[in-house]
């Protein structure tokens, strides 16, 4: 049993040290207001560990009793008379932390004592005890009460801790952050079906720089066209029109030597970058390269809105 003793308290210490390792942790980088939450859930922590603890040694307690009476049992059924360890040793005085386990914890009344707490009522030869509340719930009930109090005082009455509007103000920040970086994450969602030409000029800033870093080597500096064909024209190998720039821009033309740019450049550049070249249109550059391909015509949506023709009357 002493073995038990021990290896119960070297549990208890281990986990006590791991509660008190992720309270250390949790306390790192946090200022002073956030350090009584953090003892609290230690000390939480800790208290779950002694009731496991407790829990424990109670199971292990309950399993020799039944281990003894059912010797105890057998013996009597075969008529064995066995010796009986209270007699065999001399009783020692409790130790002082066994007599507040009893005392506050078990406070159990012996057998022999019953008689003297037995109630007034039979019920078909069943007497009741009038036993009092255990202490261990006694007491757990006084600890949620202090705890209770601490808490009140920690979020409600000293303003140490945030209340509920302030964690409800806190939670709906937090969700606007996420969600201003959700939209711009999605503002990088763009492909040819659904590109839009940009406008304005920080943008546009931006495409004429990746131009001139990138597609100058090809196309010249002001689009005149080198190697690659004249931007500034009317003329296009592979459409015209944001869409087909973008997706020109993104896959490239291997075949006429024309990389792919989609894996050094985001979609959002590659939008500022066609953006950049519609506007180069017309411009008329010096040295401006021979047209290639064919003129393109920006296809006109149908208009919605207009009337629908009228039927032809039937004579």
């Amino acid at each position: 049993m002493k073995f038990a003793k021990y290896f119960f308290i070297f549990l208890l210490l281990s986990l006590s040290s791991a509660v008190w390792g992720q309270s250390v942790e949790a306390q790192a980088g946090q200022g002073a207001d956030e350090l009584l939450p953090n003892i609290m859930l230690y000390v939480l922590g800790i208290a779950a560990a002694v009731l496991f603890i407790v829990a424990m040694i109670f199971v292990v307690k309950v399993n020799q009793f039944l281990y003894k009476r059912v010797l105890d049992l057998e013996a009597g059924k075969s008529g064995v008379q066995l010796p009986q360890e209270a007699e065999a040793r001399q009783v020692e005085a409790d130790s002082f932390l066994t007599s507040l386990r009893k005392k506050y914890w078990e406070d159990a009344v012996p057998i022999e004592r019953e008689h003297e707490i037995l109630s007034h009522h039979d019920f078909d030869g069943i007497r009741e005890l009038d036993n009092s509340l255990p202490p261990w719930w006694l007491n757990l009930f006084i600890l949620t009460v202090i705890w209770a109090g601490l808490y009140m005082y920690y979020y409600h009455w000293g303003g140490n801790g945030p209340s509920s509007a302030q964690e409800y103000e806190i939670a709906v920040e937090r969700a606007e952050k996420e969600q201003a970086i959700a939209l711009a994450g999605m503002g990088q969602q763009v492909d040819e079906s659904n590109v839009e030409v940009l406008t304005e000029s920080a943008d546009l800033s931006e495409g004429e720089l990746i131009f001139k870093n990138l597609c100058a080597a090809c196309h010249g500096q002001s689009g005149e066209g080198t190697v690659g064909p004249n931007m500034t024209d009317e003329y296009w190998l592979h459409g015209g029109g944001i869409k087909n720039i973008f997706k020109t821009v993104k896959y490239g033309v291997p075949e006429k030597g024309m990389i792919s740019w989609q894996s050094q450049l985001t979609p959002k550049d590659i939008q500022k970058v066609s953006s950049y070249i519609l506007t180069l249109q017309g411009t008329n550059p010096p040295n401006g390269k021979d047209p290639q391909g064919e003129i393109w015509v920006e296809p006109v949506a149908a208009d919605s809105t207009a009337a629908p023709e009228a039927a032809p009357e039937i004579q």
